[in-house]
């Protein structure tokens, strides 16, 4: 095995590229070493704190020739754009989910990185989870038989958390079936095998104020014959952290909150210019905000995730997973020194340097993104739809 840094530039210093700095800083052969924002405060502060180049555009960033890989944490409606100019500049690609708006925009993406031999990975997404990976295993295993059904609920408060403008516009990638069903899809189809036959669904649009889909109920079948729910509700009142003690995505929640807090507080006193005010402050700050990561206590839970197999059940505990066997309850104990966006890093670091094949590749994602797409479309037409680009695990 071949050693060797792996040179990472962040483009877009919002809340996702704050927060992914984090975890390239810490990885033993990753390094930050450059950015890419509009915000000149941003930019002075980056530099200040990493000694490495901050750009105004993306395109100059990959120009670089002290860059191995882009990270794109851009707007969703710019990926496809940002994804060429890294291609075509011979970058690796991180893209956030949901990679792209439509399929003909995630198929350009896929065959721009293939033409220029760039690896293109797209995650976060929440099948990386060290607790939804050990799932798998025990699938794989054959312990308890075959995997035949898999549900992930997740009641929330998304709907009402400070947005931009293009979060709550559906034809920009908002609204949670683009942005949390990536989450649900991309954990049912890594557990289930990846390739669904088909889609059924129903959306909610239930606040006019914030009309972009707020819930969703999605119904899927795979050709292997597994069925799988995923239900979404963003609109603040129960929260399925009650059903998970306490242990929400981003780990544990505070407690003492007002009931509603979110939806009130967003009805009582957000302008819109308000609103993106205080979106964009939670973005980079200074190297001891934007960069420092305290060890999680627990894993994270993206809602409930439950998988029942022939011969018993699998659902996520506070420190693991639990699994119901047919004469136990075993809970398998999984270390919270690593998550997510480690793997995430690690899949690409790897793919780099030792030619290993990417899981959540740009056609697994296009996968991701079709259920997404036909979710949308069988709620409005109130029928099934048959699904043609799904790929296997």
């Amino acid at each position: 095995m071949r050693e060797r840094e792996i040179r990472v530039g962040i483009a877009g210093l919002g809340i996702a590229g704050t927060e992914f700095i984090s975890y390239v800083e810490r990885h033993p052969k990753m390094k930050v070493s450059a950015a890419a924002t509009r915000d000149k405060k941003r930019r002075e502060e980056f530099e200040k704190d990493f000694q490495a180049r901050a750009y105004e555009s993306v395109e100059a960033m990959c120009e670089s020739n002290e860059i191995d890989v882009i990270y794109i944490a851009t707007p969703t409606e710019l990926h496809k754009e940002h994804v060429f100019i890294a291609a075509e500049n011979r970058k690796h690609v991180i893209v956030e989910k949901p990679m792209a708006t439509s399929l003909d925009e995630a198929t350009s993406m896929i065959d721009i990185c293939e033409r220029n031999d760039a690896h293109l990975l797209v995650g976060h997404s929440h099948s990386f989870e060290l607790p939804i990976i050990e799932m798998k295993k025990v699938i794989d295993s054959g312990q308890i038989g075959d995997v035949r059904m898999i549900h992930n609920l997740y009641y929330n408060d998304w709907i009402y958390r400070p947005r931009t403008p293009e979060e709550l516009n559906t034809s920009l990638g908002g609204g949670v079936t683009f942005r949390q069903g990536s989450h649900q899809f991309d954990i049912i189809r890594f557990l289930g095998g990846g390739k669904v036959r088909s889609v059924r669904a129903s959306t909610g649009r239930w606040d006019k104020e914030r009309d972009t889909e707020g819930s969703h109920s999605v119904w899927m079948e795979f050709e292997n014959g597994v069925t799988a729910t995923a239900i979404y509700n963003g609109y603040d009142h129960f929260h399925s952290t009650e059903l998970t003690n306490g242990l929400g995505e981003g780990g544990p929640v505070r407690s003492n909150e007002p009931y509603g807090n979110a939806r009130k507080q967003i009805k009582r006193t957000m302008s819109p210019m308000d609103e993106i005010k205080q979106k964009n402050s939670r973005g980079y700050q200074s190297s001891s905000k934007a960069t420092k990561q305290q060890k999680p206590k627990n894993h994270p839970f993206f809602g409930l995730t439950i998988v029942s197999c022939e011969r018993g059940d699998i659902r996520q505990s506070p420190n693991g997973i639990f699994v119901y066997g047919e004469n136990e309850k075993e809970e398998i104990l999984i270390p919270t020194t690593t998550n997510g966006r480690d793997v995430v890093l690690n899949e690409m670091y790897e793919a780099i340097v030792n030619d290993a094949p990417i899981i959540h590749d740009g056609r697994w994602a296009r996968a991701n993104l079709e259920v997404c797409i036909a979710s949308l479309r069988s709620a409005e037409l109130k029928k099934e739809i048959i699904l043609d680009y799904q790929v296997p695990v």
